[in-house]
């Protein structure tokens, strides 16, 4: 169990790795470690495919909250080939968190992520 607990884990923090990179090289190259080529990322406000758009999907959530970090809220959870966490986007200034979540994510044989299903628990309204 531990084995496959050590993956859930490794997986949740490349995706966190991926979603905290602010340059577009490190972006890219984090994004390519998380997910599988044709990984897909979707959650109530999008629905992207390939490395590409998740990468443009990242950068617009920096771009609407400059000075940002995603932080693990909780543990990471999983069985099979799937796990689940929360997640919080946190202030680096004061460390408010405004945007909260919980992901689903599938990993191929590999550890890299196939899907990311995302639902938003808390979302400011302007962001909705």
């Amino acid at each position: 169990m531990s084995g496959n607990h050590d993956r859930y884990e490794t997986a949740a923090a490349r995706y966190l790795e991926a979603w905290n990179a602010g340059e577009p090289e490190a972006l890219a190259k984090a994004v390519a470690a998380a997910w599988t080529a044709d990984g897909s990322y979707t959650d109530p406000l999008v629905d992207v495919r390939g490395h590409k758009q998740i990468a443009a999907v990242m950068t617009a959530a920096h771009e609407q909250f400059p000075g940002f970090s995603f932080k693990l809220a909780g543990t990471v959870d999983g069985h099979h080939d799937t796990a689940r966490f929360g997640w919080e986007l946190v202030s680096d200034a004061d460390g408010s968190a405004p945007v909260a979540g919980f992901d689903v994510i599938t990993l191929d044989e590999d550890g890299r992520i196939r899907t990311v299903l995302g639902f938003l628990d808390r979302v400011p309204a302007a962001a909705a």
